[in-house]
């Protein structure tokens, strides 16, 4: 939509985004979100969407956060296609422990750690430079006994 505030539109760029993906009516509209979830399974363009997100920070108007539910709502669209197992648990720990905004930094950290560290967290490298943030959760994983859960669902599907 090229907003020059992210998640936020004006009716002219609400309006000239909808005209540049070629949307003049809500047919055409409905038709084009399949089209725009499947862009992000291409590594391409996800990898395109992300680094948009990632170079305007996520934030609005050059603010060093990102407000905690525009946070979430971005990962839940970002990593639907991309299916990391491991955005709801994400999620669910930041309303229930942290609640606050994020920081630019667990933004672009936690896009890297979905896509390096396996769902089952074999490769995860606890002296790793992860914001402080991305190791709280993944405490938070083993003391709820998630990631044993991971573990065993894995087992369950090479069967």
């Amino acid at each position: 939509m090229k907003a020059a505030t992210m998640c936020e539109f004006s009716k002219q760029e609400f309006i000239g985004g909808l005209q540049g993906l070629g949307i003049d009516s809500l047919e055409k509209f409905c038709e084009k979100i399949p089209f725009m979830h499947m862009e992000l399974k291409d590594d391409q363009e996800f990898a395109t969407a992300v680094i948009a997100v990632r170079e305007n920070g996520g934030c609005p108007l050059g603010q060093k956060s990102l407000a905690l539910d525009t946070a979430i709502g971005m990962w839940k669209l970002l990593f639907a296609e991309k299916q990391w197992r491991l955005v709801d648990h994400w999620c669910q720990f930041l309303q229930a422990r942290h609640n606050k905004a994020i920081s630019r930094d667990t933004w672009s950290q936690l896009l890297e750690f979905a896509r390096m560290v396996d769902p089952a967290l074999t490769n995860y490298d606890a002296e790793g430079a992860w914001p402080y943030l991305i190791d709280e959760f993944v405490e938070y994983l083993n003391e709820n006994g998630i990631i044993q859960n991971v573990q065993l669902n894995d087992l369950s599907q090479k069967r």
